[in-house]
């Protein structure tokens, strides 16, 4: 007997994670370069991260150098990709200013796009280095408060506090928008931290809460619900 599945989430019912959804209107556009094996994975966080952003693309592969999608999407952005390779600069104000093109002469200046890949480490590192696209972009990496502030508890990591993509995602963008929008306006940035991520601190909310909801369903906390 197939299962009933939630229309929105497309998961069944009682694992619908619709309740966590948090809609944001992100202002740079968000590409999710997706590992195959990550499609199917329940305790994965880009079902979340699409569902509630509403500028989010995920392209499902391994090698993206054929992929019809990314090859449009380099010919539309000015891509940044969020991995922390050799070339990788700290995403900070002096690195968004130049990835940002605020000079306004330049009439082929592209709207900036953040790209992340989705995958254990050892699995994103492979997308990395079979798609050499990938490896021609801008690779940034987030400060290491942020990148060493992970909430991500139902998934085993390869390091302590390692980030979920949507974690990552949501500093990564929040940094861009805060100095790109303080630079237009001619004003301070507020800084950004685990506790105030701007507009993306509900969702960052949100994802703590599904974290619970995912761990309810493991077989020791299974039992203690049922006593």
């Amino acid at each position: 007997m197939s299962r009933t599945l939630c229309p929105c989430c497309q998961r069944p019912k009682k694992a619908c994670i619709c309740t966590f959804i948090t809609d944001i209107s992100n202002d740079i556009h968000l590409v999710v370069l997706q590992h195959p094996s990550e499609v199917s994975q329940t305790k994965g966080t880009v079902a979340l991260l699409a569902k509630s952003l509403e500028s989010c693309q995920v392209i499902v592969g391994e090698n993206f150098d054929e992929e019809a999608c990314f090859v449009e999407m380099m010919e539309q952005y000015q891509l940044v990709l969020l991995y922390p390779g050799e070339q990788a600069q700290t995403l900070d104000k002096n690195l968004v200013m130049r990835l940002t093109t605020l000079d306004k002469t330049k009439l082929d200046a592209k709207p900036l796009c953040l790209v992340i890949l989705d995958g254990t480490w050892k699995k994103a590192y492979r997308m990395f280095m079979l798609s050499t696209k990938l490896q021609q972009i801008p690779q940034a990496c987030l400060p290491d408060y942020l990148a060493n502030a992970g909430k991500y508890l139902i998934r085993k990591v390869a390091k302590k506090n390692a980030l979920s993509s949507l974690e990552a995602s949501c500093y990564a963008l929040a940094i861009i928008e805060q100095f790109y929008d303080s630079a237009k306006q001619g004003n301070d940035a507020p800084s950004i931290t685990p506790e105030h991520a701007g507009k993306y601190q509900p969702l960052l909310e949100k994802f703590k809460q599904f974290n619970q909801f995912q761990l309810s369903f493991r077989p020791e906390n299974k039992s203690l619900k049922e006593t």
